[in-house]
């Protein structure tokens, strides 16, 4: 960017009078005279006229919040990180000086302030301290405000500045531009009372804009150096799928040899050779669900998976897939007639799952996506929905098929004996131990896909040891000191909210983040009603050839019975349901008699031929699935609520909410009754 002349670039404190009394004139209708006034200065008053700054104003309006500061600091935390040694060494090299230094983001809202301190204590007088706007639209012409309009160094000296108020100041600031593209993503300002005027504190910001961006770039560099070791051994492991590694500020970096072809076939223009920020997400958007409304239109969300190094995201990579998705409208367990390349069969695994609710047609779509990906994928659902299943599905169709497939339930196992159960263990570990140690699940898991269920239970001191194994792809036996090399896929699976256990320090952040990478939502029965008839006549083919029996037919009000149920154990309750009545049932009918009594005595409403038994409205639907989930759970364990909330996976103390929320407490009671 060409640089204005010296004439232009730098106040003259002796012209003050003559450009207070052209303000004047100016403000009342005549024109600046260009002989006095500066073009620069001229053209800044004319477009503080033109968007209706007041002239009177005497300080900047009122700062943010501390809790929205913080936030915007966190929004420009590259920025900050970057300024910190120039802003600390202000505090030393400005005493005594009765200037004060500012960062300020691209906006014109103040980050940070150092200096002297009586200089710092005069700045509050105008609103000149962090969490203040001096954008030109707020507070005219000034030093900051007119940086970040004009894009060069700004000096700005007592009359020249377009607010009565902020005349006795002078100022003097320079654009921060990123190293990337040369877009603006800061200012740094020296700020003093009008005597304080120094032709070279506009050297001063020059200079430590410069060191700004230097420290930027440098950190840019090493950031992608560390990404793109991360990300090579991911790329190499696709393939057809088109592949692009993005920077933490969006901006594209590297592409895999599909890349080109991928993006084209989904609609979208790409270039490295034009390389351009294309993610609009912030530095720390780790936290944050990436939705359409921040991406190009050719991309979806969940193609998008971030890369996170000590909970802090370095970058994005994004996975175009080559083929197009099959349709949504298709049945599960049926051939779709869907090839796409390097798929190699994906629809092996996911015969299984029986189904056509759009819920669980979509949760098998995505499963069918994210298995050509090694990534780590989390399935979330209820106790019973079929986690393992879709795990098993996801593995028959990724590149670790040939593998083994080695599950492991991290609930209801001590902290040491999953220790063992996870890492193995060396000869001689402990008292008792197997001669010759034992093999984990992880290293049994090498070359093929580790199904973690229930990981929301793994103690929180063991998660940074499998931690590291996903990062480093070597394992230590316990009571060994010699690495062992393993890969694997990862797929876990959990009922509870990890979020949720993340804020409640149940659950580390770092691990959350490297284990969900995506994720996929099973539905629970409830939630499709109409597979209900389905799944009863496929387990009781499946069971009855399984006992070398005839297949009984199943009477309509066995079937509306089973559709008005809660089903609070889910797919797997069916299966026990339907089971335990192929084993006391007649040959030919199975008949409401041969109903469990709970499920008989359902107080649900019966729908015949299992139409949606709930209101479509949202609220209505959870709701009333809540009660009679929370009815079914009571009942079963005969009004022991310790036990009914264990079966629900809730606390006991959020159980006694819901009974209060639902008027449950006549229900808890009468089943008490019952049970004397």
């Amino acid at each position: 960017m060409d640089m204005p002349d010296a004439s232009q670039m730098f106040s003259n404190p002796g012209d003050e009078a003559v450009v207070m009394a052209a303000w004047e004139r100016f403000l009342s209708g005549g024109e600046a005279p260009h002989s006095v006034v500066r073009h620069l200065v001229d053209t800044s008053w004319q477009r503080c006229l033109d968007w209706r700054v007041d002239p009177t104003l005497g300080h900047a309006p009122p700062p943010l919040d501390e809790h929205l500061l913080y936030s915007l600091k966190r929004g420009h935390r590259d920025l900050v990180e970057a300024s910190a040694p120039v802003m600390a060494h202000a505090r030393d090299f400005l005493a005594q000086t009765e200037t004060v230094m500012a960062l300020a983001e691209p906006a014109g809202t103040i980050l940070n302030l150092e200096g002297d301190p009586a200089a710092i204590a005069s700045a509050h007088g105008i609103q000149l301290l962090p969490g203040a706007s001096w954008n030109e639209m707020i507070c005219g012409t000034n030093a900051i405000g007119t940086a970040i309009e004009v894009g060069q160094p700004v000096q700005i000296h007592s009359a020249e500045h377009f607010c009565a108020g902020i005349k006795r100041w002078t100022c003097s600031a320079n654009a921060i531009r990123d190293p990337r593209d040369g877009t603006i993503i800061g200012v740094i300002d020296v700020s003093g009372l009008s005597e304080s005027y120094n032709r070279h504190s506009l050297a001063l910001v020059v200079t430590a804009a410069s060191r700004i961006e230097s420290r930027l770039a440098a950190r840019t560099m090493e950031l992608r150096y560390r990404l793109l070791d991360r990300c090579m051994r991911r790329l190499a492991m696709l393939a057809s799928d088109g592949a692009v590694v993005f920077d933490h500020g969006g901006y594209p970096i590297k592409v895999n040899e599909h890349a080109e072809a991928a993006i084209a076939a989904a609609g979208g223009d790409f270039s490295l050779a034009r390389p351009g920020r294309i993610l609009a997400l912030a530095a720390d958007a780790a936290v944050t669900r990436v939705t359409s409304t921040d991406l190009p239109h050719w991309i979806q969300p969940d193609w998008i998976e971030p890369v996170i190094e000590d909970g802090r995201r370095i970058g994005s990579l994004l996975i175009v897939p080559f083929a197009p998705r099959c349709s949504a409208t298709r049945k599960v367990g049926r051939a779709s007639g869907c090839g796409t390349q390097g798929q190699g069969g994906s629809t092996a695994g996911f015969e299984r799952i029986q189904g056509e609710a759009p819920a669980l047609l979509e949760a098998v779509d995505r499963a069918r996506q994210i298995a050509r990906s090694h990534a780590p994928v989390v399935l979330l659902g209820e106790t019973g929905v079929g986690k393992e299943l879709f795990a098993m599905g996801i593995h028959h169709a990724s590149q670790a098929k040939e593998g083994p497939f080695i599950a492991l339930n991290c609930g209801g196992l001590s902290r040491e004996l999953l220790a063992s159960e996870l890492f193995g263990y060396g000869d001689g570990a402990f008292t008792g131990a197997r001669r010759g140690g034992a093999l984990g699940k992880i290293e049994a898991a090498n070359g093929g896909t580790l199904f973690l269920d229930e990981i929301g239970e793994m103690p929180v001191d063991l998660q940074p040891h499998f931690l590291r194994v996903l990062e480093q792809g070597e394992i230590y036996r316990l009571g060994e000191n010699v690495p062992r090399t393993v890969t694997f896929r990862l797929i876990a699976a959990t009922n509870r909210d990890l979020r949720k256990e993340v804020s409640e320090g149940r659950f580390r952040m770092d691990f959350f983040y490297r284990v969900a990478v995506t994720s996929i939502r099973i539905p629970p029965l409830r939630d499709r009603p109409g597979d209900v008839r389905r799944l009863t006549e496929y387990l009781v083919r499946k069971f009855a050839a399984e006992l070398g029996r005839a297949s009984p037919a199943v009477d309509d009000e066995v079937v509306a019975a089973l559709c008005a149920y809660s089903w609070p154990g889910n797919v797997r309750e069916l299966r026990n349901v339907v089971e335990s009545m192929l084993l006391t049932a007649g040959p030919e009918v199975l008949t409401l008699a041969d109903l469990p009594p709970d499920v008989r005595a359902s107080d649900e409403p019966i729908h015949a031929g299992c139409e949606e038994p709930f209101p479509r409205d949202g609220r209505g639907t959870m709701e009333a699935s809540e009660q009679g989930a929370i009815r079914s759970a009571i009942a079963i364990s005969r009004g022991n609520l310790t036990s009914a909330a264990r079966h629900l996976g809730i606390a006991k103390s959020t159980l006694y909410q819901k009974l209060r929320k639902y008027g449950l407490d006549r229900t808890l009671v009468e089943i008490r009754d019952q049970g004397r």
